[in-house]
């Protein structure tokens, strides 16, 4: 496939993608079949099939951009110049503003995160993993500093991250939004009380 082909192939799903999100939002997933979506685009349903083999495909599209923005917005907190305390309340604060705004605004999207948990978990797993790696990275800077303890970064990382998955994941997070009315503030207050344990005395 030459660069032009490919291009335009390129361009072409992440139409099909958009498209499909913005239907999702509107009428919600469950509602929306590939007919809806090329439809929307003037295209035939079978074009649709060339570039994703099921509207599940399509979602896991999705989900893959959608983690992959979250991953890139994270890392820039973590080589940002503050301190390695500062960077990791607002790794996870970013995490929360990101599925507050993206995946959970409108209560038409959740089916759609659902189901791209459900058939992208392959996707999800690596996404944790880079997650983990993020917050070694953080860790270890701390540690070097003298501003954490000499803990175990990567044992420390996976249970920091388990302990704030309420405020990281999105589903987790709709359900906390329902019963907080200031879910930064619980994300904050979290965050302080995990980096106590790992702050010299």
């Amino acid at each position: 496939m030459n660069a032009q082909v490919k291009a335009k192939a390129d361009d072409t799903r992440e139409r099909i993608m958009e498209t499909a999100e913005a239907l999702f939002r509107r009428i919600g997933f469950a509602k929306t079949t590939v007919a809806d979506i090329a439809s929307e685009l003037r295209m035939s349903p079978a074009n649709v099939y060339r570039f994703f083999p099921s509207k599940n495909a399509i979602v896991e599209a999705i989900c893959q951009r959608c983690l992959g923005e979250v991953e890139n917005r994270a890392w820039t907190v973590a080589r940002s110049k503050a301190s390695a305390a500062q960077r990791l309340e607002q790794l996870v604060l970013t995490i929360l503003a990101f599925h507050k705004e993206n995946l959970i605004a409108e209560e038409r999207v959740q089916d759609m995160v659902l189901a791209a948990i459900e058939h992208s978990w392959g996707s999800i797993r690596a996404h944790k993993e880079s997650l983990c790696a993020i917050t070694e990275v953080v860790l270890r800077d701390g540690i070097e500093a003298g501003e954490f303890a000499p803990v175990n970064p990567r044992e420390t990382a996976e249970l920091i991250l388990r302990s704030l998955v309420i405020f990281t994941h999105p589903v987790m997070v709709a359900q906390h939004m329902q019963d907080s009315h200031d879910i930064e503030a619980d994300a904050r207050a979290t965050v302080r009380f995990l980096l106590r344990a790992i702050t010299p005395r």
